[in-house]
Order: C-alpha cells, then structure tokens, then sequence
C-alpha cells in the first residue's frame, strides 16, 4: 500500500520533530500515529490547524519535557526485580516484556505505559537487563530489571554474583581422596622396612654357620 503523510505533533524518535510532514505506512498511521495523537493527516485543513495551534502546541510540549525531566532525576539508574521460574541453565519458563517492566517500575512509584518501555526483544533468561523508558520524546531515562527466581538471588545478583555459580563449580574438589592418597603412600614404605629387616637376619645366620664348622 502507498505511504501516507502525516504532520508530527510531537517528536518521533524514528520519524522527525514536531511539524514535520512525513511519510509513513498506513498501518503505522492507523494504528499508532493517529489514534495516540502523536500525528494529523496531513490534510490542508490540518496543515492550517497546525499552524494556528503550533504556539500553543509548542508551549504544552515544553510543559510536559519539564515535568519529564523532573522525574527522570528520580528514576534514572532505577533497578526493579521480577520474579519468575527458570530452569537450571537459567532459562525462564516463558519472558519478561514490556508489560511486566512498566508494571514493575509503575510498582516502584514511577506510573509509565508499557509503550514507554524500549525493550528490543523479551527477556528468557535470568540475569540483569538494562533497558530505557521513554518519558518525553525529548527525555529518556536508562533503568535495569533484575530477572531472578527470589528476592535473595536477586541480591546476589545485584551484588555481581551468579545463583547458578556454585552448581557449577561443584564437581571441582575431591579432597578426601587428596588425604587418602598419603596413607596409601604409607604402606609401600612399611613394605619397604620389612624387607629391609629381612636381608640384616640372613648374614647372622651365615656368619653362625662358619663358627660352627
């Protein structure tokens, strides 16, 4: 289907700034664009309403940027935990998308969309994962969602250590057998005094013989 041209309403991370005339797929435009009220058709009855408003619409954008920037001060750096079963290997039984993330995070105090979560792709495994919240088209924060099976692997994790390290390192150290192996040693050199002795009897016994003949 042919592009359609919509008027930026506000700034698009991948598309302009506000009042921008751009080209976008239909779709894009029907499902997103529009309706979030980020975008006009770029209509000349709209083109002239923007005009008219662009004052006015330049001043609630400032707003909102201050108002944003006041709040990622506070929630720049935030680490939230999600709690979720995995596997032995770390794997987790199903991800952590956007959803749970903004959840998480909305939990902590700071209320945001799950569309204002820019994760690349869901979470599968256990760990800590840095990703960024969009509160402002002008203003986007980093945070982290520490993925973890309990509260207290989470504070391992968040202390740089793994859960799973210690089953790993287990088929490491036989030290029974490392005691065990000097009290075999031992023996030989038992073996070794008694066969000593042996040799010491038999020149008696050859030195008697001579005296007697």
């Amino acid at each position: 289907m042919a592009a359609v041209e919509v008027i930026l309403l506000e700034r698009i991370e991948t598309l302009g700034q506000m009042g921008e005339v751009v080209k976008v797929k239909p779709g894009y435009a029907r499902n997103f664009l529009l309706p979030q009220k980020k975008a006009l058709r770029a209509t000349k009855d709209n083109l002239a309403y923007f005009e008219k408003q662009r004052t006015q619409l330049e001043a609630q954008n400032l707003k909102r940027r201050q108002d944003a920037e006041g709040v990622a001060k506070k929630l720049e750096g935030l680490q939230v935990i999600i709690l979720r079963q995995a596997g032995e290997t770390g794997q987790l039984y199903g991800s952590v998308a956007t959803r749970d993330i903004s959840e998480a995070v909305t939990a902590a105090g700071f209320t945001v969309d799950r569309r204002q979560i820019l994760l690349d792709q869901p979470i599968k495994t256990l760990g800590i994962f840095k990703t960024r919240v969009a509160l402002h088209p002008e203003v986007v924060v980093g945070i982290s969602a520490n993925i973890a099976q309990s509260e207290e692997e989470a504070q391992m994790q968040a202390a740089g250590k793994s859960p799973l390290a210690p089953a790993s390192e287990t088929p490491a150290a036989p030290e029974p057998a490392a005691e065990a192996a000097p009290a075999s040693a031992e023996k030989p050199k038992a073996a070794a005094a008694d066969g000593a002795e042996e040799p010491a009897k038999k020149p008696k016994g050859k030195k008697k013989a001579k005296s007697e003949e």
